[in-house]
């Protein structure tokens, strides 16, 4: 696990596995975990580490209800949860679904956890909307299309912009059962406009990005997107997110999207 002051207020958790990017955020007296890293030794770090570097973890935010997201709890079971309203949603319609899928990673890996995954209720919020952090605002915007749920978070007073499971430069879009081509193509839309203004942009998966490089990531996903809808299979993968894990994606993708021609 890394660790990386992204501003005074703001900290970057990157997990050993697939890259995955948590953020700390912080304003006066109060601090949110938005997302979560993966591994155990991981999560039973975080209460220490945030203690040293002086953020008070008070809330969880999630932006979107995949359980590598949603692990903060195992951190923190004291702090309340709070997702979007579409999260909450598909929290309360799949009962236990997080916690059997963390249960088959933990088996493929031979992992061992202090307790299972128990998901508390929770709190939805709207989006967008806004939630109250100290004296400041966190943004929160509609990002879905990956998966049916979630939002993008903006820190803007700093910066920082986190756009959960898009905007990757190590994984092409994916679009999961009770995703959509049209509301990924909606949120890098949405997401194009908010880069704009941010400093720092953190995917889901992999290293941060400034404005620019963002900008041009989501130029090369609209492109794949288009591609994949008007030729499914053949369409061509971003030049640098060719590996054979991203093709297997990039099946399934085609085989939801367009699967007469899978």
């Amino acid at each position: 696990m890394r660790a990386v002051a992204l501003d005074e207020d703001v900290l970057l958790i990157e997990s050993s596995v697939w890259q995955t990017n948590a953020i700390a955020v912080r304003n006066g007296s109060e601090a949110f975990l938005i997302d979560s890293p993966v591994l155990p030794e991981e999560l039973e770090t975080l209460p220490g580490l945030f203690e040293q570097a002086g953020f008070p973890i008070v809330g969880l935010l999630a932006t979107h209800a995949d359980w590598d997201h949603l692990l903060g709890t195992l951190a923190f079971p004291e702090a309340a949860l709070a997702v979007g309203e579409t999260s909450a949603a598909r929290i309360k319609s799949e009962p236990g679904a997080a916690a059997r899928e963390l249960r088959d990673f933990d088996d493929a890996w031979y992992l061992k956890r202090g307790r299972p995954l128990s998901l508390p209720r929770a709190e939805a919020l709207p989006v967008p909307g806004l939630v109250e952090i100290g004296e400041r605002e966190l943004e929160l915007h509609p990002a879905d299309g990956h998966t049916s749920d979630g939002m993008a978070v903006f820190a803007r007073w700093c910066g920082v912009l986190a756009v959960g499971d898009y905007v990757s430069p190590v994984e092409i879009p994916m679009i999961s059962d009770g995703g959509s081509l049209t509301a990924y193509r909606a949120t890098l839309l949405r997401l194009r406009e908010l880069v704009a203004d941010a400093r720092v942009v953190v995917p889901g998966h992999g290293e941060m990005l400034d404005p620019q490089r963002a900008a041009a990531i989501i130029g090369e996903d609209l492109a794949y997107l288009e591609a994949l809808e008007s030729q499914g299979v053949s369409a061509h993968l971003p030049l640098a997110r060719r590996s054979v894990e991203q093709r297997r994606i990039h099946a399934e993708n085609a085989a939801r999207v367009n699967p007469n021609s899978a």
